[in-house]
């Protein structure tokens, strides 16, 4: 947090046709304007809200404190729910052309049903050979040059070729990949376009 997320500011709000000073954190004054426009409310609505929910407590400022920590922690409650393994399996499954997902190092960490059936069709593999332990993914960019491109583009998806190999077959194509919704570590979502 910055210094001046600290520093006490004085505001003067009008609860219920009353105007009352509340003296808060910066920090406090921000998560409030945050809750406000998501809510599309005024930060006097929402301070009437927390006044009237919380009018027991007798201590507004304490309330409103405490609301705004509720709502910080379900929000990143829910961005932990989005940002998981299980959200990108969920779109990978619902995308009907071959998508995988990606790891810094290259290693397909997950995949789709159509990835699959076209690995099955251009990589055919004898039935004495082990099933696919030997796949092999090559791209045309770096994965480090992707990401890059991502940050300095918005994360508008970057397009490039792709070879999976198996033993001595190879399969070339392209893909559209875009930065996963995870936190931890950095993947990628590669959806095959092109053959």
């Amino acid at each position: 947090m910055a210094t001046e997320d600290f520093g006490l500011e004085f505001r003067v709000v009008a609860r219920g046709g009353t105007r009352r000073g509340i003296r808060l954190e910066r920090a406090f004054w921000t998560a409030l304007k945050q809750m406000a426009e998501s809510r599309k409310c005024t930060i006097g609505m929402l301070i009437d809200e927390i006044a009237d929910s919380h009018a027991h407590t007798g201590n507004l400022t304490s309330a409103i404190r405490v609301a705004c920590m509720r709502g910080l922690a379900d929000e990143n409650q829910t961005l932990r729910r989005l940002a998981s393994i299980k959200t990108i399996n969920a779109i990978l499954v619902a995308c009907p052309s071959p998508a995988f997902a990606l790891s810094s190092s290259k290693r397909i960490l997950t995949f789709n049903a159509p990835f699959q059936q076209l690995v099955r069709r251009q990589l055919p593999v004898a039935p004495s050979e082990d099933a696919r332990h030997d796949l092999k993914l090559a791209l045309d960019l770096n994965v480090a040059d992707i990401f890059a491109r991502l940050d300095a583009n918005g994360e508008t998806p970057v397009a490039t070729g792709f070879v999976i190999g198996a033993g001595d077959r190879r399969y070339r194509g392209q893909l559209n990949a875009a930065r996963a919704p995870v936190l931890e570590p950095e993947l990628l979502m590669a959806f095959v376009f092109g053959g």
